[in-house]
């Protein structure tokens, strides 16, 4: 059987009216933007309202993303949602979003790999298209973190922030291709980035409740440092696995964690500030939804054109960590 071509047909993004600014967070924490700006590069995140959720913001972004492949909610396949936020353990954040949509007869199902989520949704994705299996799949990523951040840690409070992006991802007929996808993780770094309540170690209590346990927890020192090895060795490996040279790629979207940490792996590749698109500032680390709203915004204001050499590079709590090779 002749494996077949996928790649991303339509993309989408949705991100909630409130704006949070560093002179916001001074009114709430011991912090100042200059302190945020100088070790993290971030100046804004978007705050999810009350009667917004994951679903609803993934509902969003995928109605653009439809739209944009020129399909119908009744031509999706298959939903792969992308979050540690979900709106509840079950039913699943996909199914949510397939009901939001009026898709009744879709796969649905989430996956949980933090901030390396989208890529982890992307090799899914082009498994079942190029097996023929199924013929348009959504690919969404939807966080709402500031429902599991701690205001009260100034050390964490400050980088996070909602999103939501999907992409269609569908089988091609001409050059454009998801070349090679690379995944790797250690569950060794877990207690460096994680969310202790909540779950079946530690289910809800008044004592779990009182201790904050359901907001996550980071080593801030230590993750940096994983972070930056890598997403370094990540994209690496994914130049070799797609046969790409340094100077053959013509964008790189990285995870939007840190700019130190982007700025490292950029002096990595050796790419020219134009090569890297960085939307931090605007949006902070919005988990598994940063890499598909850079993507968006990319294609967007014409930073990223149709047969471009696009390298994608995450890391994230697990830990997790992921890089993908795309001809656009």
């Amino acid at each position: 059987m002749k494996l077949k071509q996928a790649y991303i047909k339509g993309i989408g993004m949705y991100v909630p009216k409130k704006v949070l600014t560093n002179h916001d967070l001074e009114k709430m924490v011991d912090t100042s933007d200059e302190w945020i700006t100088t070790r993290t590069g971030i100046k804004e995140r978007h705050i999810a309202a009350k009667n917004e959720t994951s679903s609803t913001m993934g509902a969003e972004a995928a109605k653009e993303a439809i739209k944009n492949a020129g399909l119908k909610p009744k031509d999706i396949d298959l939903i792969i949602t992308n979050t540690i936020t979900p709106d509840m353990p079950f039913p699943n954040t996909s199914a949510l979003i397939a009901n939001i949509l009026g898709i009744k007869k879709a796969g649905v199902f989430d996956i949980e790999a933090a901030c390396s989520g989208f890529i982890y949704g992307l090799s899914i994705a082009k498994q079942y298209i190029r097996t023929g299996e199924y013929k348009n799949i959504l690919v969404i990523s939807s966080e709402v973190l500031s429902r599991v951040t701690d205001w009260e840690d100034r050390n964490t409070c400050v980088l996070f922030g909602d999103a939501a992006a999907a992409a269609v991802v569908s089988e091609s007929s001409g050059k454009s291709e998801i070349i090679s996808i690379y995944l790797g993780g250690d569950g060794a770094y877990g207690d460096l980035l994680y969310l202790p309540g909540g779950g079946s170690l530690h289910p809800a209590t008044e004592a779990t409740v009182k201790n904050r346990m359901h907001y996550m927890k980071m080593k801030g020192n230590e993750t940096f440092k994983v972070a930056v090895t890598k997403m370094s060795e990540s994209a690496l490996t994914i130049l070799e696995k797609a046969n790409i040279k340094k100077s053959d790629v013509d964008l790189l979207i990285p995870h939007q964690a840190n700019m130190r940490i982007i700025k490292m792996v950029q002096k990595t590749l050796e790419l020219s500030d134009d090569k890297v698109y960085i939307n931090l500032q605007k949006y902070g680390n919005t988990s598994a939804a940063t890499i598909p709203v850079a993507l968006y915004e990319a294609v967007q204001e014409g930073r990223l054109k149709r047969g471009d050499n696009l390298i994608l590079v995450a890391f994230g709590g697990g830990f997790t960590w992921a890089s993908a090779a795309i001809r656009w």
